[in-house]
């Protein structure tokens, strides 16, 4: 469990493919926090830590993450975003977090206002994912408020804290990013689609 509050960046050193899984290894300067079997977001996916090595250290994605994250397009010197998990009294100043994307999504627009950067995404509905205005959204990990909310697209914004402190400096229209909905949101359309 996570609550989407970045805690600092990791930089891809390695990816190696092996069978269906991939190896990632990261730099970090978590790296001589952590240890072996310890659950770590990466861009909003939860990893095992499998191995460390000095400053790096490494993590498996089977295939079913390969196939609904875009872990699959992380190349070498990537930034990605890093949260360990959260331990239980600790204040919870994002949201609920699970590290289980969704689907992923594409950035459409950027524009800056006033020192703030406005982001809108899209993603494909017919996966029955959905936002709300106000309402909680994790993008690449970061717990996020919907400042505008449609169909299939949604906007928030991002303060220069933010900006500069995860990967979102590194978007650009056409980025495909990691999406996790709102868990309550989640079961509360699924309890409407039974109902239904």
């Amino acid at each position: 469990m996570f609550t989407g509050i970045i805690e600092t960046l990791g930089t891809i050193a390695q990816i190696k493919k092996e069978a269906d899984n991939l190896q990632v290894t990261v730099a970090s300067s978590l790296t001589h926090e952590l240890k072996i079997d310890q659950s770590v977001s990466h861009n909003g996916i939860c990893l095992t830590v499998v191995a460390i090595d000095g400053d790096t250290y490494t993590v498996t994605a089977i295939r079913e993450t390969v196939e609904k994250t875009n872990i699959g397009d992380w190349q070498t010197g990537d930034t990605v975003n890093l949260e360990r998990a959260m331990k239980l009294g600790d204040r919870l100043d994002g949201h609920i977090v699970q590290g289980h994307v969704d689907q992923t999504g594409t950035c459409k627009a950027i524009y800056e206002a006033n020192g703030s950067w406005y982001f809108t995404f899209g993603y494909d509905s017919g996966l029955n994912n959905m936002t709300i205005e106000k309402g909680s959204i994790t993008v690449n990990g970061v717990s996020l408020t919907v400042v505008n909310s449609k169909k299939d697209e949604f906007s928030v914004a991002i303060i220069p804290y933010t900006f500069e402190h995860t990967n979102f400096n590194a978007f650009k229209v056409g980025s495909k990013i990691n999406l996790e909905f709102d868990v309550i949101g989640k079961y509360v359309s699924r309890l409407y689609a039974l109902k239904g």
